[in-house]
């Protein structure tokens, strides 16, 4: 790796960690309204906002290790994309959580290791796999997302802006995989992939 990149993958990784990215697009939730939520509305609005933002770290780190994994620049381009509008989601997310009076997630340093090491594997496995596992990373955070749109207050509109546009881009990730050659993930390949996200989700929502 040159030096140059090097120092844009750390500075990158930096930015994750620190909560200090900008979003490239306005937050969806930027024209609306703050909305007038009781404790328990906002509570739930927070820490949902919050395992969301676990997840955009663990997805910067997955990308990351992904395109540094392929030599594959036909691969490596649409990952590196997919990467900087998921940086939205992130910045989008922690502004969220700010404004509900919250935190970001404790255990961030830990989810962006283990998704940099999986990452890396994922894209060593070669390009088809690759995005078979990009496939299947968007098709479960899609999945994941329309869950947090169940159980936010119909009135808190603000976050429900937020999810549902990243619902959108996340849909879009894994049209984009499929349209490049994704494998099918075969099912111990997806269940293992969903304990994973469980054990993540339900940490980052407490801590």
């Amino acid at each position: 790796m040159s030096l140059d990149r090097f120092i844009t993958e750390f500075d990158r990784a930096l930015r994750t960690l620190t909560d200090t990215v900008q979003a490239t697009r306005p937050s969806p939730a930027a024209d609306l309204l703050e909305p007038d939520l009781d404790r328990a509305e906002r509570d739930q609005a927070m820490r949902l906002m919050r395992v969301n933002h676990c997840g955009e770290v663990c997805a910067q780190a997955l990308y990351q290790g992904q395109a540094l994994a392929t030599r594959n620049e036909r691969i490596a381009r649409p990952l590196r994309a997919a990467a900087d509008e998921e940086l939205d989601h992130l910045a989008w997310s922690g502004q969220r959580i700010r404004e509900l009076g919250g935190r970001t997630s404790r255990l961030n340093p830990l989810w962006y290791a283990g998704s940099l090491a999986l990452g890396y594997a994922a894209g060593r496995a070669g390009d088809r796999w690759n995005l078979a596992f990009l496939r299947e990373t968007e098709r479960q955070v899609e999945a994941h997302l329309a869950s947090h749109l169940d159980r936010l207050s119909p009135r808190d509109t603000a976050t429900r802006a937020v999810v549902e546009q990243m619902k959108v881009d996340e849909a879009g990730h894994a049209a984009t995989a499929q349209r490049l050659g994704a494998r099918h993930m075969p099912e111990w390949g997806r269940r293992l992939m969903a304990r994973g996200s469980g054990v993540m989700t339900r940490l980052s929502y407490w801590i």
